[in-house]
């Protein structure tokens, strides 16, 4: 009978300056992260780090993944990436693709590559308690790279693995950073550990929308910003700030198009919204997530500088916490 394996919630890296030593070295793709299963029959289930099912989203990596692995089980870690000019990843193309069933035309428009960077399982043999170094090992033995909608990303240990030439690489492509990963290191699920250490060329901060305010000029009538929270140790939505940079037209209309039908009479937040933004926001249910890049946070623990990235459909609004206070 055919088995489906089951979910492995993904290992997750503290940030910091990538350490030196017995370390191996990825660069960080800017996409959803997802989990990749396939059944012995070839039946695949791509799914992301909330848990949503993303298997008809990307038909062109779940028809691709069974196929290629010869009867085999597997689970993968990996990014889903969109990519645009040159070949680099494009979040916001990633944003315009993100469709329940795309049709053909923006399937061909905007193609959509699984980089899988880890083997969590393989037959019926877990492994997560295995090093680092020989789950990439094996993920290599698979013969992933060859297929289109397929990459496994370098790997960089030894004499290539230099931290400091591998950032400015990443910086020169325009891509999001690196991630040092332990060679000796098992695969912790669902775990931020120290065995991964990420090091990003920007700070990027997940947010929970709890409203928005009307625009002007060539907005007015529509969104012009967004009133962004987290949630606290408590449990309560705080303000971090809004943001009103960044929208494309086509990313306003489907933010219009998310909010609408969550207006509610009064603030989500559990606490002070500065009155300039309240006296004209209208409320919403705190249930859609995005992404902002900012520079640091102020005083009063404020976002400064947020520009908008887009929506975050991995993303669970209750998983959204606020910082420690030493990192804002």
């Amino acid at each position: 009978m055919a088995h489906m394996p089951q979910v492995v919630p993904p290992m997750l890296a503290v940030e910091g300056e990538p350490p030196t030593g017995a370390w191996g070295y990825e660069y960080k793709w800017d996409g959803y992260r997802c989990c990749l299963r396939v059944a012995d029959t070839g039946e695949v289930r791509l799914t992301s780090r909330n848990g949503n099912d993303f298997t008809g989203a990307y038909p062109e990596i779940t028809g691709a993944a069974g196929g290629a692995l010869g009867g085999r089980a597997a689970v993968l870690d990996g990014e889903l990436v969109a990519l645009g000019e040159g070949g680099r990843p494009d979040f916001g193309q990633l944003q315009r693709r993100h469709r329940d069933r795309p049709g053909p035309r923006l399937l061909a428009e905007v193609p959509v590559v699984f980089f899988a960077f880890d083997l969590l399982r393989l037959g019926r043999d877990s492994l997560t308690e295995s090093p680092y170094t020989e789950r990439r090992a094996a993920l290599e033995r698979l013969g992933l790279g060859g297929l289109d909608a397929f990459a496994v990303p370098p790997a960089y240990s030894g004499d290539d693995a230099d931290p400091a030439a591998l950032l400015e690489v990443a910086r020169g492509n325009g891509l999001e950073g690196i991630v040092a990963k332990r060679l000796d290191s098992p695969y912790l699920p669902g775990k931020r550990s120290r065995l991964w250490v990420k090091r990003p060329l920007f700070t990027t901060r997940e947010v929970v929308v709890g409203g928005w305010q009307p625009g002007e000029g060539h907005r007015a009538g529509g969104i012009g910003s967004l009133l962004l929270g987290a949630y606290d140790e408590d449990g309560a939505l705080r303000y971090i700030g809004h943001v009103g940079t960044g929208f494309s037209d086509a990313a306003l209309t489907g933010l219009a198009e998310r909010l609408g039908p969550l207006a509610r009479g009064g603030s989500p937040f559990g606490g002070a919204v500065p009155r300039d933004r309240a006296r004209r926001a209208r409320w919403v249910e705190p249930r859609v997530v995005g992404e902002v890049t900012h520079r640091t946070w102020t005083r009063d623990g404020r976002l400064r500088h947020a520009v908008w990235r887009g929506l975050r459909p991995d993303r669970t609004a209750g998983e959204i916490s606020l910082p420690p206070p030493g990192e804002r």
